[in-house]
């Protein structure tokens, strides 16, 4: 009869989920107070090997002072899209991670351990983003996973998640489905999808009261959801959706769609885009010098510098959803961007708020968790409620959703080539421009 094997997770406490460190050991072997004649002759031989060991006085020494022992290190692998369409968000996402990590371990780290961070390019393939999830949690056995960008990928993940009985923390996937019931170990910090328009519509209905709109999404998940979305507020709002249309991922040209648009002469064009699509649509209606009230990006490829870097003049005065800004009020939320641009030439997204703070949060629970347990780790998830630069992180089970968190979203607008907060206006950086000029009245 086989024997079933015992999970390492149940006997995973505080103090066993480290990995191992290497010191470079180099020292003499005798005094150098030690007079020569004293000494004996060293073979050629021995003198090579002299400096590769440690008398054992010196190594209890280093072992009970150093901060990075191996008792005391813990290392997290976290999956990203390093490289394929995604890599701009994850090349975000992974310098705010290394951001928290250095503040986390000069403050001590997580319970006297310090962190350390692998990450794993997933290229943004749900099947990659898969194989990684069960890596983690079969060979490594890492009790908890955080990470990824796309909504196909955390659900990958989540999963795998569910399928392992392992906490899985989603830092930006969006998708409503992600956190609907049926997940309990998957948490969100990110407000779903239905979330992310609601400050931008609130901004339309009370600002701009458009009579008619025109949608136009990628063909993903998060673009889909995104649109009907927006189309259901549309029709509350007694806003006619002229057209609904979805396009490609990495079109080379959106000029035969934008020209039916532009015939159909829609107060408020909205966008569900990553960044090269959103730029390239806005370049093209540029060119089209197609005109509406409003501009409008939900979210994702709008809300990021490279946007505006992309774009130039054709993005000033389009408005995007968003989840954060670095004007925010939240605590350590400046200081954050500050950094973060000191080190890479601009602010951050949301999406490196979302990262950043995501390490504060699993400090907050591994500090919390009876255990660092698979089992532990999920109820200590449950119990949050921490502010953080990003924002308010508390999971709840409300309006269809499980350990979800609800947070106010934003709307970010361009105004002399930088993203601006305009609304709501007890967060505003910048009033608003409204009505938007012409194309042909702009200099």
């Amino acid at each position: 009869m086989s024997r079933q094997p015992i999970s390492v997770f149940s006997r995973l406490s505080k103090n066993d989920f480290s990995e191992s460190i290497h010191f470079p050991l180099a020292t003499r072997l005798w005094p150098r107070s030690a007079p020569q004649s004293h000494r004996p002759p060293l073979s050629k031989e021995r003198h090579m090997k002299r400096f590769w060991f440690l008398p054992l006085s010196l190594v209890c020494f280093i072992f009970w002072t150093s901060p990075l022992t191996a008792q005391n290190r813990v290392t997290f692998r976290v999956p990203l899209p390093l490289s394929g369409s995604y890599a701009k968000f994850a090349e975000i996402e992974r310098n705010a991670y290394r951001i928290a990590v250095e503040e986390i371990n000069a403050a001590h780290g997580i319970q006297g351990k310090a962190i350390a961070l692998e990450f794993q390019d997933s290229r943004g393939l749900p099947e990659v983003s898969k194989s990684i999830a069960e890596k983690l949690i079969d060979q490594y056995k890492q009790p908890l996973i955080f990470g990824e960008y796309s909504s196909n990928c955390s659900k990958a993940i989540g999963t795998v998640a569910e399928e392992r009985k392992v906490p899985y923390l989603v830092v930006t996937g969006a998708a409503d489905s992600i956190t609907q019931p049926g997940h309990p170990f998957v948490f969100r910090m990110s407000p779903a999808n239905a979330y992310y328009p609601s400050g931008l519509l609130s901004f339309i209905q009370e600002v701009v009261k458009p009579q008619t709109m025109v949608i136009l999404y990628e063909s993903s998940d998060f673009g889909t959801s995104g649109a009907e979305i927006v189309m259901k507020h549309a029709a509350k709002m007694e806003i006619k959706v002229l057209m609904k249309d979805k396009y490609e991922k990495g079109s080379s040209s959106f000029k035969p769609l934008l020209s039916r648009v532009k015939t159909e002469k829609p107060d408020v064009v909205y966008m569900v885009s990553y960044v090269n699509d959103a730029a390239l649509l806005m370049k093209q209606i540029q060119d089209l010098r197609m005109d509406a009230k409003l501009f409008a990006g939900g979210a994702a490829g709008f809300a990021i510098p490279e946007f505006i870097q992309n774009t130039k003049e054709a993005s000033e005065y389009v408005v995007t959803a968003s989840l954060w800004s670095p004007q925010v009020a939240y605590p350590g939320a400046k200081e954050f961007a500050e950094k973060y641009k000191k080190r890479h030439g601009d602010y951050p997204s949301y999406h490196g708020a979302e990262a950043y703070s995501a390490l504060y949060v699993i400090k907050d629970v591994l500090t919390r968790a009876n255990s660092w347990t698979p089992e532990a780790i999920r109820d200590a998830l449950k119990a949050t409620d921490l502010m953080t630069a990003f924002g308010p992180i508390k999971f709840e089970d409300r309006e269809d959703y499980t350990n979800q968190n609800f947070m106010d979203t934003l709307v970010m607008q361009v105004i002399n080539g930088r993203h601006e907060t305009i609304w709501p206006v007890n967060y505003a950086s910048k009033t608003y421009v409204y009505p938007i000029p012409a194309w042909r009245d702009r200099k």
